[in-house]
Parts: structure tokens; sequence; C-alpha cells
């Protein structure tokens, strides 16, 4: 973290403080995605009423709201002080990495990027916040898409399959995050077993024979950690189990993690915890 960023929640910092929230999330030429992370946005500005100014940002793909753009439009508010939160599921991800380093969190990403570096006035003072690895909220959210499954989770084994990376730290960071996750899972849910996989590397075939192994006579529920429903959820994660194992041993619906209010919690959460730092 920059010696601007290390500055903004120190008291003194400005003799006046006009705090925003940048949302920043992955772009889509889907309306459904944009639609999805606006509601989440919306929610949670309806929450946080007049304490700060909030705008929506992505990654990509969406014109007129790229993070430059959400950037332009909070200081033309004439906010001083920013946390920038993306929202993704994982610190794994290298988009998180390349938008960290984008907005000058720290002096070069961890791979090669075609992100630019973003045009942010001295006088704006700029926080990076973390995704939401595993976060009570969005451990809550897991547990609601599998109680929609789940018959008598004390004879049930669940595999989080998460997009994960190749690449050395990332995958790491996302298999840290996700067995997390699982031990929370089994610890609130009461489900017997909770294993892990990755499409990146594909772990799902080993993952899932071993979890049929080592619990024979339990139902195998597998939950996709995607925050929207799409390619991923409907194509790549029911093709690589298709390919281990027959669809009758396994129940998968392919849900992802929004809608659900508890996103708009954490946004909120979030953005009240920084804010308070800054008064301190």
């Amino acid at each position: 973290m920059n010696k601007k960023m290390e500055q903004s929640g120190k008291k003194g910092a400005s003799s006046f403080m006009k705090p925003g929230l940048l949302v920043i999330s992955h772009g889509s030429r889907e309306a459904g995605w944009v639609a999805l992370v606006d509601e989440a946005v919306e929610a949670a500005r309806v929450l946080l009423g007049d304490e700060l100014h909030i705008e929506a940002a992505f990654l990509e793909l969406v014109e007129g709201r790229l993070i430059q753009d959400g950037i332009d439009r909070l200081e033309a508010a004439g906010i001083t002080h920013v946390l920038a939160l993306p929202l993704f599921i994982s610190s794994g991800s290298t988009h998180v990495d390349e938008i960290g380093w984008a907005l000058g969190a720290y002096p070069e990403p961890k791979l090669e990027t075609d992100l630019e570096k973003l045009q942010i006035s001295t006088g704006l003072s700029l926080s990076y916040g973390k995704p939401m690895d595993d976060d009570s909220e969005l451990v809550s959210i897991v547990l609601d898409r599998l109680r929609e499954m789940s018959h008598d989770p004390s004879q049930e084994s669940i595999l989080l399959v998460g997009h994960g990376s190749q690449e050395a730290g990332f995958q790491e960071a996302w298999e840290q995050g996700l067995a997390a996750i699982a031990k929370r899972l089994t610890e609130l849910g009461g489900y017997h077993t909770c294993s892990t996989a990755l499409l990146l590397p594909n772990q799902v075939p080993e993952r899932l024979k071993q979890l049929r192994i080592n619990n024979t006579h339990n139902d195998i529920l597998i939950l996709p950690l995607f925050l929207s429903e799409g390619y991923f959820t409907k194509e790549a994660v029911p093709r690589r189990l298709e390919k281990s194992m027959p669809s009758q041993a396994y129940r998968y619906e392919g849900r992802a993690l929004m809608p659900h209010p508890e996103v708009s919690s954490w946004i909120v959460r979030r953005a009240r915890e920084w804010a308070e730092n800054l008064q301190k």
C-alpha cells in the first residue's frame, strides 16, 4: 500500500472529509450481470443512507461504467476519501491483483496486465479493500444455497467448486479461502464432510472421486462458488462433473451466490468499518 493510501485513514489527513465507496466487479456483456451488481449496490445505498456516496464500476466491457468512470464520478461529487471494494469471491483472483495495482495499492502487479494505471487526483485519498474470501456473509450465502438442496446434512458430503488459478500464489490463496469456507460449513451447517475443488487447475475429478471413496453412503451435494450464473455454472462445472461421475451419483443445481441480500450486507459492513477507521 502506497504512502497516500496509508494516510487515507489517519485523523487529520484532510480538514474536510467526504467519504465515498467504489464497488468494483468483473465486467460482462450480459445485462443480467450488470443488473445483479446494480441491485446489490442499490440495496447497500438504501441501508447506508447518506453515510457514503456510492458508485458501481466494472473491470471491462460495460461502456461508460469502467473503473476510471467511477473514480471520475466520485471526484466530480466532491469525494475526498474513497474505499475501492472488489466484489470478487477470492483474493486468489488475478483480477483483484491487477485492479489493486491500477489503483496504486502497490508498486507492481504480481502478473503482467493489460490494465493501465488509473488517473486519480492528488486530492483524493484511496484505500483498496479485500474481496469476500471467507467472510461471514459469504458463508451465510453458501449455507442458504446448500439448504435449498439438502435433505439430511449429517448424511451429506459437500464439494465446493471455485474458479481457481494455475498461477503460483494465486492458486494457494484460492485453496486457503475455500478450505476456510468448508470448515465453517461443517461447523455451522452440520454437514458430514466438505471438500473443495478448483477448475484451474482441474481438481474436480480427483476430489469428487475421493469424496465418494471416503464417504460411500453419503449423498454428494455440489455447489459452484460463482457470483452469477453463466458459462461456468451452466457449462464448465457440469461438464467436469459429468466426465467424472454419473449425474445420478451427486446433486448439482448450479445456483450462483447472487442475488442474495447478504451481498449488500457485506458491502455495508465493509464500508462502515472503513468509514469508522477514517475518524480515528
